[in-house]
Order: C-alpha cells, then sequence, then structure tokens
C-alpha cells in the first residue's frame, strides 16, 4: 500500500511543475508541499537504501523550489509574475539555489540574513534579569567558573594574555530543577556583556538549510556583539549522539555546532558558549569535547535548601525562625531546588485553605490600626461562628485576612511532599562525573 504515496507524490510533482512553468507560484507552492508530504510518509516505509537515497535527494530538490517559489510569491507585489527563474531541466533547481534579482545584484543574500537575524532577535536577553550571585544558594564552584570565563576578562582584560583565555565552553549539567538556567540568568545579570538565551524551537526550521544557517548566524552575531554569551539550554535537543537512524537534517545541525563552537575555541573572539542539560550521556561526544569544562550542578544541601525556603517565601506574611527555616532544610533531603519551589507554593495556600474551612473568625486590630477579621478555632474566646461565604453575604469581604504562614504548615505540606529526582539518576550524573566533568 505504500506504493501509493509515492505514485501521488509523483503525479503532484507533474501538477506542480506545470503551474510553476506557467507563472502559477502560489498553487504550485501548495502543490510542492503535499508532494513532498507524500514523499516523506513514503519514506517511512521504504527498506531499500539506494531507494531511500534516491528519494531523499529528490525531495531536497523539490523543497529548494519550493523555498524559491515561497520568496517569488512574497516578491511579486511589484513584479511580473514571470520574473522568477524557470526550473532547469524538469521539476526543480538543486537544493539551495535561488531565485537571482533582476539585475544580478546580492540582495537576496542580504534580505535572507535579514531575516535569519530577525528569527534570532528574540534571542537577546534587552534587559538583565536582575537575579545576582547571593540569589544563588550553594553552586559555589560553578560561580567560580563561570566568574573566571565571564567578569573577570571583562573587568581585568590585563589577566589574560599571551597564552592565558579565558574559558569559551562551559557545560552546567545536573538533575532537572537544580538552577542551571537560574544560575544562567545570574550570569546575565553580572556580566556586562551580550546575552543570548536560545532552545532548540529558536533554531529548528521546518525548511531545508535553514537550521543550520541560524546557527551560523547566531554565532556571528555573538561575535559581532562580543563580548558575549550564547546560553543553549536542554543543549541535548540540539546535540544528542549521531546514529544511523537520525535525519540528514539533524546531521547536518550539529556539524554546524560543531564548526562554529570550535571556531570559539580557536580564535580571539570573546564569546562564551553556555550550555544546560538534564541528560548528560545523550549529548554527542564531539559536542562534550567542545566544552572547556563540563560542571556538575548537584541537588542543594540543606544550608542551600534553607536559604531557597526563605527566598521562595518572601515578604509573605509568617512567623518562622532561621531555626525553622534550618529545620526545613534539614528534612528535604533529596529535594532539588524546584520541589522546594513547588513545596513552598503549596505552603502559601494554606492560608487560604484554612479561611475557606473555617467555622469561626475573630475581630482584631492589624499593625495598622484597622479592623479586621481571620479565622480562628471554636475555642477561642473572641470567637464568633461565621463562613467566608456568609462574612462575603454580609458585605465584609474586605475585612477578612488570612493567618500567617506558620511552621506548622510546612510540616503538614511536607507529609505528602515526594522529591522528584530518583537515587539512580543521581548515580547516573555521579558516574559522567567521575568520567568527564567536575563538581561544581
Amino acid at each position: 500500500m505504500y506504493s501509493n504515496f509515492k505514485e501521488k507524490a509523483i503525479e503532484f510533482v507533474k501538477q506542480a511543475v506545470e503551474e510553476d512553468n506557467a507563472g502559477n507560484y502560489q498553487k504550485a507552492f501548495e502543490l510542492y508541499k503535499t508532494a513532498i508530504e507524500y514523499f516523506c510518509t513514503h519514506l517511512k516505509y521504504e527498506k531499500n537504501a539506494k531507494a531511500r537515497e534516491a528519494i531523499t535527494a529528490k525531495v531536497r530538490e523539490y523543497l529548494g523550489r519550493a523555498e524559491d517559489v515561497k520568496k517569488m510569491i512574497g516578491d511579486q507585489g511589484g513584479s511580473s509574475p514571470h520574473d522568477a527563474p524557470p526550473p532547469s531541466n524538469g521539476p526543480a533547481p538543486a537544493a539551495g539555489t535561488k531565485p537571482k534579482p533582476p539585475g544580478g545584484g546580492g540582495g537576496d543574500s542580504n534580505d535572507e540574513k535579514d531575516k535569519l537575524r530577525s528569527s534570532l532577535g528574540s534571542s537577546v536577553m534587552e534587559e538583565k534579569p536582575n537575579i545576582k550571585w547571593d540569589d544563588v544558594a550553594g553552586l559555589e564552584g560553578a560561580k567560580d567558573a563561570l566568574k573566571e570565563a565571564v567578569i573577570l576578562p571583562v573587568k581585568l582584560p590585563q589577566f589574560f594574555t599571551g597564552k592565558r583565555k579565558p574559558w569559551s565552553g562551559i557545560l552546567l549539567y545536573g538533575p532537572p530543577g537544580t538552577g542551571k538556567s537560574y544560575l544562567a540568568k545570574a550570569v546575565a545579570t553580572e556580566a556586562d556583556s551580550t546575552f543570548f538565551s536560545v532552545s532548540s524551537s529558536d533554531l529548528v526550521s521546518k525548511w531545508l538549510g535553514e537550521s543550520e544557517k541560524l546557527v551560523n548566524q547566531l554565532f556571528q552575531m555573538a561575535r559581532e556583539k562580543s563580548p558575549s554569551i550564547v546560553f543553549i539550554d536542554e543543549i541535548d535537543a540540539l546535540c544528542s549522539a549521531r546514529g544511523e537512524g537520525e535525519s540528514e537534517a539533524a546531521r547536518r545541525i550539529k556539524t554546524e555546532f560543531l564548526v562554529q563552537i570550535q571556531g570559539v575555541n580557536s580564535t580571539n573572539a570573546r564569546v562564551l558558549v553556555l550550555g544546560a542539560t538534564n541528560l548528560p550521556y545523550s549529548l554527542d561526544s564531539a559536542i562534550r569535547r567542545r566544552f572547556d569544562k563540563r560542571i556538575y550542578i548537584p541537588l542543594p544541601e540543606a544550608q542551600a535548601r534553607a536559604h531557597m525556603f526563605k527566598v521562595h517565601l518572601g515578604d509573605t506574611p509568617h512567623n518562622l525562625t532561621q531555626r525553622d527555616f534550618d529545620a526545613l532544610g534539614k528534612k528535604t533531603d533529596g529535594f532539588s531546588g524546584s520541589d522546594v519551589s513547588v513545596v513552598v507554593k503549596d505552603v502559601l495556600m494554606e492560608p487560604v485553605r484554612k479561611t475557606q474551612d473555617a467555622t469561626h473568625f475573630r475581630q482584631r486590630r492589624s499593625p495598622d490600626g484597622a479592623s479586621i477579621l481571620e479565622p480562628c478555632s471554636s475555642g477561642d474566646q473572641t470567637a464568633f461562628p461565621a463562613t467566608l461565604t456568609s462574612l462575603i453575604a454580609d458585605g465584609r469581604a474586605a475585612d477578612i485576612r488570612a493567618p500567617d504562614i506558620s511552621m506548622r504548615d510546612f510540616e503538614k505540606v511536607l507529609l505528602r511532599a515526594r522529591p522528584t529526582v530518583s537515587q539512580s539518576d543521581l548515580k547516573s550524573y555521579e558516574q559522567f562525573t567521575s568520567e568527564f566533568g567536575e563538581d561544581g
């Protein structure tokens, strides 16, 4: 049955070529797209390696022509449709060829460059995240390495002369939720550098050949705006280990990354490539070698967790002491920074739940002298029976205040909270560290 996909694809290609030659570019573009979809479906079932290779080559040609036709559709506002170059020798020109502008100028390459840079514009962090080094609990080794790579070369360039050069590639790896991205934001705040923050969605395009051009332009922009930092979150999604089953497009993206990162390493360009991953073993070995330093970002220790509880609670009214925060840090062994954040979010809702479930309230004066209502037990001497619903119905909603957060609220939530990182995951990270990395 899968041969029907190939036959339909060929039929759509014939129709596309006819419309293309006739100058009906919108219709030709749609037909090329449909043909490519049928070819791709056929490839899922084709087992013959030579046949797959031949069909893949044809798909590239049709993709290249579809890109040309799409561009001509956009340019037809002020030109004749027949200004487009006809398909050479039948269905399509070789992949990657572009229609030449009238007069033979080089305007297309500049337009394409501007388009690629425009699509990367959102990756440049214009405003600093306002996260300081002190906001990052623990991770002193990682912070010291990043200061060596980012802060010192800008503040003290005289230190880095001769053979002494700052790190050009740093990989942060470890369990999810341990602060790798948060640490990168601290770098963006503290460094007097242009900060590019990208992910796979910024660099992967459905158009053949455009993804590697985006990678190229990203690093070119970073060199132009140096000193700069290119932060690639979840880098394993872009640079996983190469294998037989991967697509040609994925392989070309990895090759372009290798070339660009190697270029940063071999020149005096003041560009730091900062990668973060939860899956270090998934990285291609050649990509891994491009990072000068590979730093393990482990689960936070008790003291760091205590600091996180305090930071996440912020200025929310509470009656916890430093001793309480220290106790919480000790009670949450194995919790990541993200786990601590989730616990605090749950705790922040406990006063709301108490107010919703309350059957008695009491009236008292707030520190600013206002009369307020807060939930209490039925045994309180000033208690009177009421519910949240009844008080709202009486028009007293504005007087209701939630009680302060207490240690008991945390203890209640911790009874149902669980860490999200398993011991087997931790052993995997520790094994990678012993083979390729260093402790942060």
